[in-house]
């Protein structure tokens, strides 16, 4: 007897192209031609700076090899190259094939500076012990950094306190060569001021490194939000993350983008409430009235957030359902007593746009998923976890 069709598949593999190979109705479908025209949308608002784009974190959940392929394919003069968090993230995308320059952010802390090096990877320092690994690493010979300084954010980056002495141990260095000087803007979506005065900090620090004869040919500060809001932040280059997925970063900007992910999944289950029945874990809502209940294959486990329970809604048939009850880790369940008709096997968007039997158009964006979970969309999209398979188009 030939075994099922599906008989190999017992483990969930993290991505899938052909969505007859996937056994779970949960799953997210990635527009790659979105992030084309919001990378288009950036590079006219930035320019003549150039794009690194950021695909930190699996391309915000986005998935980050068909993202940075795709982007890769179509940026040419404008797409300096990606910037990731981790070196691990750097050499996954060495490792799929990607050729342009890659910064990695968060530096090389755990030792990895000879794998950075020998993947032609750009590093971001700002510990002296970056140095001297580095330094030892390259055997020699010269290497290029970007310097990372704080002006306010206080997470990472050189004290501008200290910075006088960071220079007198890049000057001890033999090889190191500053190629970038760059900060983090901390309110660029909120405060013109605040704004404002980390990058006079940011002027006074470049004024600082040219007395000591540094020359860095690349300078960066605006990721986002800045990249529309602040024409002074954009510098040599620009850093956009979460704008090529289809979110500006800031409510006032008006870019034209267009959301590059839909999270859908399918009703299993339906059942009649009476009033006065309890629902979900430790029973947070209970019914009014006579309930049609409809149960989802999607949970916290899923990227779901716990924090959406009794207040997000779903699509159903184009229509809006609450979702009532706990998030458990893998179900959820909506309100579906308005929905007409509604059946075992309906689609239900969690996350985008679905058409409803009259031609209608709902939608759920990932600012509203993110309010009613009490959280930014960053964590929205950067929550789906990599056991929701994602199908690209």
């Amino acid at each position: 007897m030939a075994p099922p069709r599906h008989a190999t598949a017992l483990v969930l593999r993290p991505r899938l192209q052909d969505p007859a190979e996937c056994l779970r109705p949960t799953r997210a479908e990635v527009d790659l031609g979105a992030v084309a025209a919001n990378f288009a949308v950036v590079a006219r608002a930035a320019a003549p700076a150039r794009v690194v784009a950021i695909v930190k974190a699996d391309g915000y959940g986005h998935g980050v090899v068909p993202v940075a392929r795709r982007l890769e394919d179509i940026g040419g003069d404008a797409l300096h190259g990606f910037g990731v968090a981790l070196a691990e993230e750097a050499l996954e995308l060495r490792a799929a094939g990607i050729r342009r320059a890659i910064l990695v952010l968060n530096g090389a802390y755990g030792g990895a500076y000879a794998d950075v090096l020998a993947a032609g990877l750009t590093p971001v320092i700002y510990d002296r012990g970056h140095l001297e690994g580095f330094r030892r690493a390259a055997g020699g010979r010269p290497f290029s950094v970007h310097l990372k300084v704080d002006t306010g954010m206080s997470r990472l980056g050189v004290p501008q306190d200290e910075l006088e002495g960071f220079l007198d141990a890049l000057q001890r260095t033999p090889g190191a060569r500053i190629e970038g000087l760059m900060t983090h803007l901390m309110a660029a979506d909120s405060d013109d001021a605040l704004t404002a005065e980390q990058l006079q900090r940011f002027t006074r620090v470049q004024h600082a490194l040219r007395a000591r004869g540094h020359r860095p040919r690349l300078l960066h500060a605006a990721n986002s939000a800045a990249t529309f809001r602040h024409p002074s932040a954009r510098y040599d280059l620009v850093r956009p993350g979460i704008a090529l997925f289809g979110h500006a970063g800031a409510p006032d900007v008006g870019a034209p983008l267009r959301p590059a992910l839909r999270l859908r999944s399918e009703i299993v289950a339906l059942r009649n409430l009476r009033p006065g029945d309890r629902v979900g874990y430790d029973g947070t809502f209970t019914v009014r009235r006579p309930t049609r209940l409809a149960t989802l294959p999607i949970g916290y486990g899923d990227g779901l957030l716990r924090a959406a329970s009794n207040r997000a809604s779903v699509l159903v048939r184009g229509r809006r359902c609450a979702v009532v009850g706990r998030v458990s880790m893998d179900l959820t369940t909506v309100d579906v007593t308005d929905v007409p008709g509604v059946a075992v096997g309906d689609e239900a968007c969690l996350l985008g746009s679905q058409d409803g039997p009259d031609g209608t158009r709902e939608s759920i964006g990932m600012v509203e998923l993110a309010e009613a979970s009490g959280t930014a969309p960053y964590e929205v999209l950067c929550a789906i976890s990599r056991r929701v398979p994602r199908f690209y188009r």
